[in-house]
């Protein structure tokens, strides 16, 4: 190795390892409650590791994570989200809408980063996206408004698709907003939605199976804690029953799902970690705006549809931000 190379890893180690005992020495090491559905190593969490990083936030220097995973158990959070705010962590980093309900709930003065919130003005989150007006801000994913582009894209994939199935969960919150919303876009397409709730695996497993028999010639899964953890088996059936599917979650895509329309995951992440860096520095959550996404992606499984013998018309392939092959 040369000796200069040498002198730069030993010297960067050092003022590392410097930094990080002063860190502890000083007591300024922060820390970060993240409740998700999956663990702090799971590959959607990397831009959010990352930008926390490249904005010199390190985790065992000068940070530390409080880690609660729900297993994709919507009930689990208040309990998971009581904990934290009992430890009196610096800032909460909330998933989704059961975790952002859990955490509101949990403390009235720690801040809350949102990063996949569903309309967090309906759900009582925020006053409004310019001024939150609370101890909650971050990231809106415009769920209500992504329904008629995802029906859209639906039928436009599937022509011949006239009843569609809405599989959804009624138990967590701000489902049925989306739910009611997904419903009056696919009526406004001159299609014929069925709404089919699940409240644990069996009904997720009962209520494809009705679609099923009901000969229902699409579904579109709603993106939950339970259709999350459970999404291969969803998968699974979708694929059993020859009921193509979409989704607005990019875990749909990977689980086999056909297609899927959401917003580009990783930028939430991203900006997840930028607003927890600004809150770090002092900013109060309450005049931070909750920022909406501005890049979306339109995934497509033409593996799936071939096994569902299907043929997707080359204006929707075109389309197509990622395909599978």
């Amino acid at each position: 190795m040369e000796r200069r190379a040498f002198i730069t890893i030993v010297g960067g180690s050092i003022l590392a390892a410097s930094f990080a005992v002063e860190a502890q020495q000083t007591g300024n090491v922060w820390r970060i409650g993240v409740l998700s559905a999956s663990p702090a190593d799971a590959p959607r969490w990397k831009p959010f590791h990352d930008s926390l990083r490249g904005l010199g936030y390190v985790e065992g220097q000068n940070m530390a994570f409080e880690w609660r995973s729900s297993g994709g158990k919507a009930e689990r959070f208040p309990d998971l989200a009581a904990d934290l705010a009992r430890l009196q962590v610096d800032v909460i980093v909330a998933l989704d809408n059961p975790a952002i309900a859990a955490s509101q709930k949990a403390t009235k003065t720690i801040p809350i980063v949102m990063v996949l919130a569903q309309d967090p003005i309906a759900s009582g989150f925020a006053r409004s996206l310019a001024q939150p007006g609370g101890n909650i801000t971050g990231l809106s994913v415009q769920g209500t408004e992504l329904q008629g582009k995802i029906m859209q894209i639906l039928r436009e994939a599937i022509p011949a698709a006239s009843r569609v199935g809405i599989l959804w969960v009624p138990t967590e919150p701000g489902r049925e907003l989306l739910a009611k919303e997904a419903e009056t876009a696919a009526r406004a397409l001159g299609l014929e939605p069925r709404l089919v709730e699940a409240r644990d695996p069996a009904e997720l497993e009962r209520g494809l199976a009705t679609m099923a028999r009901e000969k229902l010639d699409a579904v579109q899964i709603q993106p939950s804690q339970l259709t999350f953890a459970h999404r291969a088996r969803i998968a699974e059936l979708a694929m059993k029953y020859r009921l193509p599917s979409i989704a607005q979650a990019a875990w749909w895509g990977e689980a086999g799902g056909l297609l899927v329309y959401s917003v580009k995951d990783s930028d939430q992440y991203d900006r997840a970690g930028h607003y927890v860096a600004k809150i770090l520095k002092g900013a109060k959550a309450a005049d931070l705006p909750i920022q909406q996404p501005t890049r979306f992606e339109l995934n497509i499984n033409l593996k799936t549809a071939k096994a569902l013998k299907l043929t997707i018309p080359k204006t929707v392939i075109l389309q197509a931000d990622k395909i599978i092959e």
